[in-house]
């Protein structure tokens, strides 16, 4: 009878201790989830302008860390910005990024989205995509970090090209010759000219 008890009890601490992992959501399960809610926005026939917008935004914005998308971008300049400047930059690149990233999902034209690998090292991984549209295939690949129970983007490859680094090269150049407080000008300007419909989204602000 104890023997048989002592197995039981070791049972339920090995299913207790699984549970966790094979629950857990991977880097691919996350970013495919994401993809497939704004497909299904996009796809809505009944969504049209700001409330389709509203919605896309809510979706990015669960799924995308901003924060540490921030601190990447500046690079050495994060620790030499003040507080507030840090919290300006957050909202202002949160916002370019959502402006720019939404002006390109919204000429979907029923492309087709595949996805390949995925690798984990640590609290990082990497999740391979293609997108498909006629005989084109665009590589794109999402850089991830893991914040509690999910896993949260902070760069973004599309043809083997960082948005992080396309964006802190712009954006070092701006605060070396023009300062800090400029480049905020700079990418509010920018945010309002996409808003205005009177700029294209560009990779480099």
């Amino acid at each position: 009878m104890r023997r048989v008890l002592i197995s039981v009890l070791t049972l339920v601490l090995a299913l207790l201790l699984l549970s966790p992992a094979v629950a857990a959501p991977s880097p691919k399960d996350d970013i495919r989830k994401t993809v497939d809610q704004l497909l299904v926005i996009l796809r809505d026939p009944q969504l049209k302008g700001t409330p389709r917008r509203e919605k896309l935004s809510t979706v990015i914005r669960a799924r995308f860390d901003f924060a540490t998308m921030s601190q990447y971008t500046l690079g050495k300049y994060w620790k030499s910005a003040s507080a507030e400047e840090q919290k300006q930059f957050i909202k202002l690149f949160s916002d370019l990024l959502e402006e720019s990233y939404i002006g390109r999902i919204e000429a979907y034209s029923d492309e087709t989205v595949h996805y390949g690998a995925e690798r984990i090292e640590g609290e990082r991984a990497e999740v391979a995509t293609s997108v498909h549209t006629g005989n084109v295939e665009v590589p794109i690949n999402y850089r991830l970090i893991r914040t509690g129970d999910g896993w949260y983007v902070y760069d973004v490859i599309v043809e083997e090209v960082s948005l992080i680094k396309n964006y802190r090269s712009s954006y070092g150049e701006i605060i070396r010759k023009e300062g800090f407080p400029r480049l905020l000008e700079r990418m509010a300007e920018k945010i309002r000219d996409l808003r205005n419909g009177k700029a294209k989204p560009a990779g480099g602000g």
